[in-house]
């Protein structure tokens, strides 16, 4: 048996393999610090497996072996973090998953402008230094009847310079039921003073009056706030002051009266028969000055927050110096213009806006889906997996409209035996998350589901199926 010593100077140098036929390929798409560092970490490996298991760990193992193992730690490295998946979780605005998927029209201005130089900051009608807020102005303006508008990188900040621009050491009159928490336990609250400014809230958690905001302005004073809850739903035994009544409010006080409307649209959702969610149009008809909302939740845009209202407020937000250091970057504003246009249209805008498309898919069409799908699922799953096509709801997304449910359906992979512990299902949820195109679904009464109204790319999804083998569910 050989000794420690023995064994380890058995291994290749770094050097040695650095000089082998089989590096050169590696040398020239990685470069040399690259590859030598790979090939370190792969010597150190097998040092470590020889002092672990002596004989044993040698067997196989050679100079090309262990070139390719250096191989796949650089093909490791240089994967994409940041990748596509199928979302078939049931929830078409996910967070987690990138919220809104772009139009192609956007795609496609987001290309343009991303491979060279653009007028993002320069009037080519005068020939001089111009304003990156004029290229969404127009449409902003023309589709929420807005005086002017800006925009920023996403909501909390169009909140957060909203606030800071108006009410900086000022209070803040804001109902206790809409103190929200958004994503990432980001809270109004939090928000409010990061800014600058102290939160003076009003009423109780599910009823709050006029009289409640009529009793708290005084001299510190700077604005009401009405924060439209999207994100979660109060029933029962509540009452809200509606937008009129508090513009009203506001300005017999001098007070500018702001909404945060969080995801936002543009028009009127109940049209494409979807549940109504208030426009920003409306809200400023209400007597809104300025209103806030998301660019990729329901507008079906890009990340990004939009600020719409009197001209006089825009204009103090704009010259504030934060506006710098939260404004949105060329390919942003390219992606969003391509989505604003859209709306120019609204007669096509189901079929042409991604999000909307996917929010008016029809039962009946996502059925069909599913039954095509269900066969060619079970023939690349082991014996011991039963595929079912059933029945399901959508959500619109957990921040815009969690209450409001989309009759939907899906593909039911559980144990044929019945016995679905949590164990096995999430090794089956584990095996569709390693695709090439990574699949997330929902572990949900006993089933691994996967809920296909977001499935376009049927072609892709079919594609990759034979990468999942033949899976051992077996505890």
């Amino acid at each position: 048996m050989s000794s420690s010593k023995e064994l380890l100077q058995s291994v290749p140098s770094v050097d040695q393999l650095a000089r082998s036929a089989s590096a050169n390929v590696l040398l020239e798409k990685y470069g040399h610090d690259l590859v030598m560092e790979s090939l370190r970490a792969v010597t150190a490996q097998f040092r470590e497996a020889l002092l672990n298991h002596g004989e044993r760990a040698r067997d196989g193992r050679s100079e090309l072996t262990m070139i390719r193992s250096a191989q796949t730690y650089l093909e490791t490295l240089f994967e994409p973090s940041l990748k596509s998946v199928f979302n078939l979780t049931g929830t078409v605005l996910h967070t987690n998953l990138g919220r809104a998927p772009l139009p192609p029209e956007a795609i496609e201005a987001m290309t343009v402008v991303a491979r060279g130089a653009s007028n993002l900051e320069f009037d080519l009608g005068k020939g001089r230094r111009g304003d990156r807020d004029v290229h969404l102005e127009q449409w902003l303006c023309r589709l929420t009847s807005a005086q002017a508008a800006t925009t920023v990188n996403n909501n909390a900040a169009a909140v957060l310079l909203v606030l800071n621009t108006l009410a900086l050491r000022k209070e803040v009159i804001v109902s206790r039921g809409e103190l929200i928490e958004i994503g990432g336990s980001f809270r109004i609250p939090d928000v409010m003073a990061r800014a600058g400014c102290k939160l003076r809230e009003v009423g109780t958690t599910n009823r709050t009056h006029a009289a409640d905001f009529e009793q708290a302005i005084g001299p510190k004073t700077a604005m009401l706030m009405k924060v439209h809850t999207s994100n979660y739903v109060v029933e029962g035994f509540t009452a809200s002051v509606p937008e009129s009544e508090l513009a009203e409010i506001a300005h017999r006080h001098e007070l500018p009266f702001v909404v945060d409307l969080g995801s936002g649209t543009l028009v009127d959702l109940s049209r494409y028969g979807l549940p109504h969610e208030p426009t920003v149009a409306e809200t400023l008809a209400n007597g809104a000055d300025l209103v806030t909302f998301s660019g990729d939740k329901l507008l079906g845009g890009p990340q990004a927050g939009i600020i719409a209202g009197r001209s006089d407020l825009i204009d103090r937000i704009n010259r504030n110096p934060m506006k710098r250091a939260l404004r949105i970057d060329k390919m942003t504003i390219a992606a969003l213009e391509a989505v604003l246009s859209l709306y120019g249209n609204p007669d096509r805008l189901a079929e042409r806006s991604t999000t909307l498309r996917l929010l008016t898919r029809t039962q009946g069409d996502i059925e069909a889906q599913a039954t095509r799908l269900r066969k060619l699922v079970e023939r690349v799953l082991s014996s011991n997996l039963a595929v079912n096509t059933i029945r399901c709801q959508s959500q619109i997304g957990s921040g815009a409209q969690p209450g409001k449910l989309l009759a939907s359906a899906g593909l039911a992979i559980r144990p044929s035996d019945g016995r679905a512990s949590g164990k096995k299902l999430e090794k089956i949820s584990v095996a569709f998350r390693r695709l090439p195109i990574p699949v997330i679904g929902r572990i949900e009464e006993g089933a691994f589901l996967l809920d296909l109204r977001c499935l376009e790319d049927e072609a892709d999804f079919i594609a990759q199926l034979s990468s999942l083998g033949l899976m051992d569910v077996e505890p």
